[in-house]
């Protein structure tokens, strides 16, 4: 991380015009670059997001994803900082301050996702969900762009999977075909999904396997599907718990990435490269 500062100090000295504003830039927003995107700088910068591209490969990186990643294995919290910032959180939570009582419960949300993945359930549905011919991804329309992240996410690992919603009846897409050879269907359900539980029984009657992705307190019953996947109680019982969720679909696409092994790490390499040539010819 020393070396991309000293770059960028670099640069901001005797780049061009464009390299030294985005060094400036990305000297000043160190903390912020996880949450940046290519594009998102450029549009802060009044740039092209090839611009901002080529200047991180001028830098040795393949894009803004590898900055990213040197961030997360460098910058580290030590575990006397982290026990100060919970004994801080713990003390404004109990004076009742609203944001401290909002990230308590996040983290104690977390904790129950990081116990449920040490869980032989987990495990069940992470070998499903690597080794399934095909798999489907069905929720509600709300909560359609979770799918669809948790979709892409999956892609690094494998072929065949892909999303449905309610939307122009595309449910019925899963029973289009009279056989079903060794598919998946993962349910994330929530409070409006009213048709969550038709589709797992139907699912599993045409030959599916069903894992589901459920609030811990809802009524399915334990025949519904081959594998549940807990979520921690809402705050309020007309949430739909999404930062648990989040990080539930994260944690289980990782877990999928890291099970498939080199083969996710080769099809990454692959996805980002042709990406690159894409982003370079639509500039020609």
């Amino acid at each position: 991380m020393e070396d991309f500062v000293q770059k960028l100090r670099q640069y901001a000295k005797t780049g061009t015009p464009a390299e030294r504003r985005i060094a400036k830039y990305f000297t000043e927003h160190l903390n912020d670059l996880p949450f940046e995107t290519a594009a998102s700088v450029a549009d802060r910068l009044d740039l092209s997001p090839m611009t901002v591209g080529r200047f991180l490969r001028a830098l040795g990186y393949q894009g803004l994803d590898s900055v990213k990643v040197e961030i997360r294995e460098t910058v580290t919290t030590s575990p006397a900082q982290l026990q100060s910032a919970m004994s801080e959180l713990h003390a404004d939570a109990a004076e009742g301050k609203p944001l401290a009582v909002l990230v308590a419960e996040q983290i104690q949300a977390l904790h129950h996702i990081y116990h449920l993945t040490a869980q032989p359930n987990w495990s069940e549905a992470v070998g499903l969900i690597s080794t399934a011919r095909e798999v489907s991804i069905a929720t509600h329309a709300r909560l359609a762009s979770l799918a669809n992240h948790f979709c892409q996410r999956l892609t690094q690992a494998r072929d065949g999977v892909r999303t449905l919603d309610a939307a122009d009846n595309r449910f019925a897409e899963l029973f289009a075909r009279l056989a079903v050879d060794d598919a998946l269907l993962v349910i994330i359900d929530c409070r409006r999904f009213a048709k969550a539980r038709l589709l797992a029984r139907t699912a599993r009657r045409y030959g599916y396997k069903v894992v589901l992705i459920s609030p811990q307190q809802a009524d399915w019953m334990a025949d519904q599907s081959n594998v549940m996947l807990p979520l921690p109680p809402a705050r309020a019982p007309d949430l739909d718990n999404l930062p648990p969720l989040i990080a539930l679909l994260d944690c289980l696409s990782e877990s999928v990435i890291l099970q498939v092994g080199e083969e996710a790490a080769l099809r990454r390499r692959r996805m980002m490269e042709f990406a690159t040539v894409l982003g370079e010819t639509a500039n020609h």
